[in-house]
């Protein structure tokens, strides 16, 4: 009987002018995936993703600058600079194309690579994100409930001990899983992460109009427990992106690629087969 062959990972770093180092790691081949992780993750967050993408994709992970094993020279990471490291890794690895895949902070990267280097994006999802895009001018009154309601069931479940990227029911269902995630956050410890969340909101503040400027297939996904960017938020950004599908996850928070794996991974899947590329 045949032996399956396993995808091969290769690890590497490029470097960039100001001192800034990016540590990537690259699985299987095919069309090539970027993955771009969150404030609470690095390069390890799309454990789940990968085994189940590389068999037919070259799947490609990196930590942000800034973000272990990463580094900064100024010990603070400016989130202007995530797409050009992402352009940069691109064309270490000789990719002319891909398709972006980022979850909360990765899509700060994912919005500023398709407006400002639109033929490198084959595709583009946003998983529980608007990333530069702002929500909070659409006079939306879910929006606004969301905002008056997220801080404080946010602080009921961090007290409960579930982390505040996840939900209350991924750390019942799947315990070992939610310590993980934990484990992948405290990596960054030393991280100054609100100063970090401090800076990325304040980039978030692109009109709608540039959300109509994303001109690549788009795929928006949210959770409906997602305490940290408003799921409704998300749903009014997707609306303004020509031709962007939009879908939200039922009990589930702010990391929909992990908590509810199997279903993030077929409906990228079909994502992925929808833009024929």
């Amino acid at each position: 009987m045949k032996r399956a062959t396993i995808p091969k990972t290769a690890s590497g770093r490029i470097e960039r002018p100001d001192g800034a180092s990016i540590y990537y790691e690259t699985t299987g081949e095919g069309p090539a995936l970027l993955f771009a992780h969150g404030v609470g993750g690095n390069h390890m967050s799309w454990w789940r993703q990968i085994p189940a993408f590389a068999r037919d994709h070259r799947c490609i992970v990196f930590s942000h600058r800034g973000f272990a094993p990463s580094t900064v020279p100024s010990g603070l990471p400016d989130p202007h600079d995530f797409a050009g490291d992402a352009a940069t890794l691109m064309d270490h690895l000789g990719v002319e194309k891909t398709v972006h895949i980022g979850q909360s902070m990765g899509g700060w990267t994912g919005v500023e690579l398709a407006l400002g280097h639109p033929d490198r994006l084959a595709g583009l999802v946003l998983a529980n994100t608007t990333g530069s895009l702002a929500y909070d001018g659409f006079d939306d009154p879910e929006i606004a409930r969301w905002v008056e309601e997220a801080p404080g069931r946010a602080a009921e479940i961090v007290t409960d001990g579930v982390h505040r990227a996840t939900s209350r029911s991924f750390a019942e269902n799947e315990p070992e899983m939610h310590h993980l995630y934990g484990m992948i956050d405290r990596l960054n410890s030393r991280l100054d992460k609100g100063a970090v969340r401090a800076r990325i909101r304040a980039m978030r503040a692109r009109p709608p109009e540039d959300a109509a400027r994303i001109a690549c297939p788009t795929l928006c996904l949210t959770g409906e427990d997602d305490f940290a960017i408003a799921p409704p938020g998300v749903r009014a950004v997707g609306a303004r992106i020509p031709g962007a599908r939009v879908v939200s996850l039922p009990a589930t928070g702010h990391s929909t690629y992990v908590e509810r794996a199997e279903m993030f991974n077929a409906i990228l899947r079909e994502f992925l087969d929808e833009i024929g590329w």
